[in-house]
């Protein structure tokens, strides 16, 4: 057993816990923390950062090794579905029009040495 399954009480730690990982690894890219864990009834938004004058979107997936794909391929059509009607949401409540927007994709592999992949404009 893993000493990282200590660490969290439940998978919404684990999951706070690599997303704030994936925001500091973009930050020491250049992004800027917007705000993180937007809830709306579609869902909710890993991270809100921004890069230049382009508001980017960031779904961040963790898995422990590569079996089915990894986390590379953890993003599902369903999940890319309320991640769209999630980001819809943001922007009319932030009353946000004609904004630069990019969906990024952060994949977290490994526990004790993860590996990052992040992916840009996914889709």
């Amino acid at each position: 057993m893993s000493w990282f399954k200590e660490l969290w009480q439940n998978s919404r730690e684990k999951g706070q816990y690599y997303e704030l990982q994936a925001q500091k690894y973009l930050v020491s890219q250049g992004l800027k923390p917007i705000e993180r864990n937007y809830y709306c009834p579609f869902g909710e938004l890993d991270i809100i950062m921004k890069e230049g004058n382009t508001l980017v979107f960031v779904e961040v997936k963790f898995r422990k090794n590569n079996a089915r794909g990894g986390a590379n391929y953890a993003l599902s059509a369903q999940k890319q579905a309320r991640l769209k009607r999630s980001i819809y949401h943001y922007l009319a409540a932030k009353n946000l029009t004609n904004q630069a927007l990019r969906i990024d994709y952060v994949a977290i592999t490994g526990e004790s040495s993860p590996t990052y992949n992040w992916l840009k404009n996914v889709f």
